[in-house]
């Protein structure tokens, strides 16, 4: 077995102990940088970046000059975050993954970033990420072992958070980007519900789906990140679910035989567990025929992203991987009254859908996170399968860890009613004691 190098630092308490004085931020930024430099020509997580801890001791110096007084700071003062690279930065390039000039992708700074550093966030550096956020993997390694994928597209996000590096990162899902990388590297992945936390400054992959998510250690850093990204928060939404265990649905029909056999097991695993700590574990027929979701969700993704490249790819189409290339030209060949065809089919789904679950009483429907762990090598990000219907749905989801196969993790995909992102964190801490997290 490689040697780990996985050490996930808490974010609730990093965030507490800078806002402390503990280390001050000078200190803070050295042993970012030391250990960035240490462990990342292992990794790959980060961009490469001359000048970054220049950079960061001037970003740290400005944050400590805006909050003379630390009992007004906020909540992430100091708290170093990475950022995907299709998410624009003031200050650093973005190539997304590509080799198109850096020039030509640029835009105006995330809405994302822009709330990051409001609450007094430093990021880090740019992560890598999968071309255009889509197949063509980029060279980051799992943190576990590696000679195997981190997942992806957010694979330099998901490794740097799993190995330390910072303790929350940004990264994309279309499809699976977020829920299967961190089921991969043993971290907590949350992938708001669609529409809810700004794309804006983002470049798109496929606008129907694609949704901003975020990476930490464990759940209690996701509901201290959450807020600050999501537009409307309630906190009185997540304290009233937070008094009573919920009841959990397991989808029943086809869809779970997507997952390898070694994940299936598992996942029964886990459900005695949660059924030996007193929670409610019901069968629900929410997914009748996977099949033709799937087909659709593929004619929606390759149409818009491929109207996404349009101009780019008439450009600089021979700068484009293969796999990425590929997938755009069978979008090329989607009709648009196709595209607008499929738009209605998932309306009408999603109305089907919300109505069955209402019905069946759950308020949460827990799956796999990814179809196994992490495939060996670095040519493929694995299969976002398990994640692609609630994708498709727009839904909330989280990935908690949940044990291991093969001596690498996996995760558990929790998932929450549309708009109901406080609830599902809320309630998803009831599933984290007892899985042990």
């Amino acid at each position: 077995m490689e040697e780990s190098l996985v050490r996930p630092r808490s974010l609730a308490r990093e965030a507490a102990g800078l806002r402390a004085g503990e280390p001050g931020l000078s200190a803070h930024v050295d042993r970012l940088c030391a250990r960035i430099e240490r462990v990342d020509p292992l990794l790959h997580a980060f961009v490469p970046e001359p000048g970054r801890p220049e950079r960061l001791h001037a970003e740290a110096r400005a944050l400590a000059a805006r909050y003379p007084d630390r009992a007004t700071a906020p909540p992430l003062y100091g708290v170093a975050v990475g950022i995907k690279d299709i998410v624009h930065v003031d200050g650093l390039p973005t190539h997304a993954g590509s080799a198109l000039p850096p020039g030509v992708l640029a835009g105006p700074q995330a809405a994302v970033v822009d709330r990051l550093r409001a609450a007094g966030a430093l990021v880090a550096g740019k992560t890598v990420t999968a071309e255009f956020a889509g197949s063509a993997p980029g060279p980051t390694r799992n943190p576990h072992h590696p000679g195997h994928t981190p997942g992806g597209s957010s694979s330099g996000s998901v490794a740097a958070v799993a190995a330390g590096l910072v303790p929350l990162a940004i990264g994309t899902q279309t499809g699976g980007s977020v829920i299967r990388p961190a089921a991969y590297c043993g971290v907590v992945g949350f992938r708001s519900t669609h529409g809810r936390v700004p794309v804006a400054g983002v470049i798109p992959n496929a606008p129907s789906f694609d949704t901003p998510g975020l990476f930490t250690a464990d759940l209690a850093g996701a509901a201290l990140a959450a807020p600050l990204l999501c537009d409307d928060w309630r906190p009185e939404a997540a304290a009233a679910a937070a008094t009573a265990p919920p009841v959990l649905g397991v989808p029943a029909g086809p869809y779970l035989e997507r997952a390898r056999p070694e994940a299936r097991r598992a996942f029964e695993r886990q459900l005695a567990r949660l059924r030996d700590a007193g929670l409610t574990v019901r069968h629900v027929d929410l997914l009748p025929d996977v099949d033709e979701l799937l087909r659709q969700f593929q004619t929606i993704n390759r149409f818009e992203q491929a109207r996404t490249h349009a101009d780019w790819f008439a450009r600089f189409g021979g700068l484009y991987r293969p796999e990425t290339a590929s997938g755009i030209r069978r979008g090329q060949a989607v009709r648009p009254e196709d595209h607008a065809t499929a738009l209605g089919v998932r309306e009408h789904a999603r109305a089907r859908l919300a109505e069955a679950w209402a019905a069946s009483g759950a308020d949460l429907v827990l799956a796999p996170a990814a179809t196994g762990p992490a495939p060996a090598g670095l040519g493929s990000t694995g299969d976002p399968v398990m994640s692609l219907p609630w994708s498709y749905f727009g839904l909330p989801a989280l990935s908690l860890p949940a044990g291991t196969a093969d001596g690498l993790p996996l995760g558990l995909q929790v998932v929450g009613a549309a708009g109901a992102d406080e609830q599902l964190l809320a309630r998803a801490a009831f599933l984290e004691r007892a899985l042990g997290g």
